[in-house]
């Protein structure tokens, strides 16, 4: 080549170096020295190669291959064109040559700022994707909902609660404003302003959660209630963050009414309590609606660690307690929640109770509570899912005073009864219920201890009513009239109509004497084998005789007996087969069916299903109760003949006894003597008592009494009768 601007050479010589190797030698000595190539001949080479799209020196023929295309320029280019100056000087050049010391490995400010912003970036989008993905959970956790059942005795007090956790959610609106203020100064004065979260706080409790130091503190209201609800309580960097996250997208979906009102009642309180309600109750025993500002505050900062400010537990708790309270006070002051005037009131330190107040959950009101909880469900249509959830406010039909006395007959007749023949006394049992005119179950006794005899007493059909259900045949025979011949008229019955009262007179049908199926004549006898002649029905009644009353039960006819009864009060599935001994009470009921059917009578003849639940609410909104209707069992008249002829019953077993309280009633005796029953009115509250015995470890079979309940005048369950109403 020549130099530039000059026509090349026409030829161009290539020199072919000196070798020593032999067999090159040899190919150099039969070469020229030099090779010539003409330039003409190269540009024609090149030139036919490019018009058949071969490389050159190659033959036409083989130009069949493509030419590939050159790819297209991106139209990103020239963008990457201008900043990629720019980039090359972010680029890190370690260790700086234009720098001494320890400059020399710092990176500059533009490479500082850029990583920054990169962080910035990912950061935020990171943040962006988790809000996005962060989804409310739809089941929140059951142990933060699930509340206690609490049941009330008549007069409104409590009686009893049931459930593992002591809670009670209470609406935001009944909740005083005092007490809201006094928690918002205490926890996050910023509430109603703030996203939900506090970045402060926030970092506070990461770097305690890492490290060491009090849990407490480092969140708003808003994740605290997301805790208590949505999340465990570990100590994680995890659940801090979904913490974070939820709190988020809560506040964004959720008023902050309802989260201060979720937040209030899942929060822990101490002495086993959740919720600012039962905090109220357990503290200071007053419902929440109760509380001023100085005990509000108080409560408040228990929210802060029960353990640490609750003043029973230790000297140093109370003063923490104290220093706390006053803080909390002059913090409302300060936020402008309490005025100065306000605060000047509270100086003294509002000391809660020593301990909580106790309910009686262990012996009688065991038997309440379980007979009222089945009755509730049933009638209120609650399942037993809904119920165990809890939250219920079960208001019972028991009285209080009416319970203590005849929980107490009953313990005095057993304390006797362990001290007369200790052997009998352990296999005596006593039933007894209390039931008004209108249905309410006021009192009953369902054994001794529930946590060790788990079966009601009071509601069992264990035993026969004997001759206690003597008032339901004389009261379905001036019903219906009897009818002594198969195809004759029905002829009225009154209190007058005379039977014959004699021991041992066989039992009549309209074809002749009733036998058996074992092919024995059947004959009614009497108490002591004693014959009273010919007998009106009301004094039959009032002396308690037998066989008047069998017969009379055939002639008014098995089936409108036991209508009639069942009319009265009594269960279906207490009697048996229709047979005469049915007059004789072979059906089996149990204080309480006995007590409401005499209730009945007392009533002039209308009858309602005992009930044990007057009011259900949840959370303080009524839940629909179905209560039973009044219904006509008997006509008027005949109800006042039954009473009338109890009366004479009571008067005559007991002539010493005061009965201007309206007071009837008659004893039941057993055949084998296995049961005795004392079942009456006054004041217009029917009581039964029942005494029997029972082997529960060996069978369900009645055994004899053998004098363990007393003789027929002068019987146990007389005694617990007139000691419970008073007349003793």
């Amino acid at each position: 080549m020549t130099e530039a601007g000059r026509e090349p050479d026409e030829t161009m010589q290539l020199k072919a170096p000196a070798s020593s190797h032999a067999e090159y030698a040899k190919y150099a000595e039969r070469a020229d020295e030099t090779m010539q190539l003409r330039t003409g001949d190269v540009v024609a080479s090149t030139s036919a190669a490019a018009s058949t799209g071969s490389a050159p020196g190659r033959r036409a023929s083989g130009g069949s291959r493509r030419r590939r295309k050159a790819p297209r320029p991106s139209p990103l280019a020239p963008l990457v064109a201008r900043v990629a100056p720019y980039a090359r000087r972010l680029r890190p050049r370690y260790p700086h040559p234009d720098r001494t010391g320890w400059r020399r490995w710092a990176p500059s400010w533009r490479q500082g700022l850029g990583a920054a912003l990169t962080f910035t970036g990912l950061t935020v989008a990171f943040l962006g994707v988790a809000y996005a993905a962060t989804d409310i959970p739809e089941n929140i956790n059951s142990y933060a909902t699930q509340q206690d059942n609490v049941y009330y005795w008549s007069d409104g007090t409590p009686m009893a609660r049931t459930g593992w956790v002591h809670r009670q959610e209470m609406p935001l609106k009944d909740i005083p404003a005092d007490v809201r203020e006094a928690v918002l100064a205490a926890e996050n004065a910023s509430f109603y302003s703030d996203p939900g979260i506090s970045l402060s706080g926030l970092t506070r409790a990461l770097w305690r959660t890492v490290g060491q130091g009090d849990t407490q503190g480092g969140s708003t209201i808003t994740q605290q209630y997301v805790k208590n609800v949505y999340l465990n309580q570990d100590r994680s960097v995890s659940r801090k963050f979904t913490e974070a996250m939820l709190a988020l997208k809560l506040d964004n979906e959720m008023s902050k009414d309802d989260i201060l009102e979720g937040y209030l009642n899942t929060s822990w309180f101490g002495r086993g309590t959740y919720g600012i309600q039962r905090a109220a109750q357990a503290y200071y025993g007053k419902d929440v609606r109760e509380l001023d500002a100085g005990e509000a505050a108080f409560l408040a900062s228990l929210l802060k660690g029960a353990g640490l400010y609750d003043p029973s537990l230790s000297k140093d708790n109370h003063a923490r307690a104290v220093e706390r309270w006053s803080w909390i006070l002059d913090r409302m002051v300060d936020i402008g929640t309490l005025s100065k005037s306000e605060r000047a009131k509270y100086k003294e330190f509002p000391e809660p109770l020593k301990r909580a107040p106790g309910y009686d959950t262990g012996k009688q009101s065991d038997y309440l509570v379980v007979l009222a909880a089945q009755y509730a469900k049933k009638n209120a249509r609650i399942s037993d899912k809904e119920f165990d959830l809890g939250g219920y406010q079960i208001y019972t039909t028991f009285d209080r005073k009416q319970e203590s006395a005849l929980t107490d007959a009953v313990t005095k007749a057993r304390e006797q009864a362990r001290k007369d023949d200790p052997a009998k006394a352990k296999t005596v049992h006593y039933g007894a219920a209390s039931v008004a005119t209108d249905g309410r179950i006021l009192a009953l006794h369902g054994g001794p201890d529930h946590r060790r005899q788990g079966y009601n007493e009071s509601n069992a059909t264990t035993v026969p009513a004997g001759s206690a259900f003597q008032p339901f045949v004389y009261a379905a025979a001036l019903e219906h009239g009897v009818q002594k011949t198969r195809d004759g008229a029905r002829t009225e019955v009154t209190p007058q109509t005379l039977y014959d009262g004699d021991d041992g007179i066989p039992v009549m049908t309209p074809e002749g004497p009733y036998w058996d199926r074992g092919g024995k004549q059947v004959a009614a006898r009497n108490d002591g084998r004693k014959s009273y002649g010919r007998i009106s029905l009301s004094r039959a009644l009032a002396l308690s005789v037998n066989t008047p009353f069998m017969q009379l039960g055939m002639d008014t006819g098995l089936d409108k007996v036991r209508d009639t009864a069942q009319a009265a009060g009594l269960l279906s599935s207490s009697f048996g087969a229709q047979v005469p001994a049915m007059s004789l009470g072979s059906a089996t009921p149990s204080a309480i069916r006995m007590a409401s059917g005499y209730a009945t009578f007392a009533a002039g003849g209308t009858h309602v299903e005992p009930y044990s639940v007057a009011r259900v609410t949840r959370n303080g909104s009524r839940v629909p109760l179905t209560k039973p209707a009044s219904r006509r069992a008997v006509k008027a008249s005949v109800a006042e003949a039954v009473q009338s002829a109890l009366t004479d019953a009571f008067r005559t077993a007991h002539p010493e006894a005061d009965s201007s309280a309206g007071v009837a009633g008659k004893a039941g005796t057993v055949q084998k003597d296995t049961a005795s029953w004392y079942v009456g009115t006054a004041n217009s509250v029917s009581t039964a008592v029942v005494a029997y015995r029972l082997d529960l470890t060996k069978s369900l079979e009645p055994l004899p009494l053998q004098g363990i309940a007393g003789t027929s005048g002068d019987s146990v369950p007389y005694t617990i009768w007139s000691d419970a109403r008073g007349l003793g």
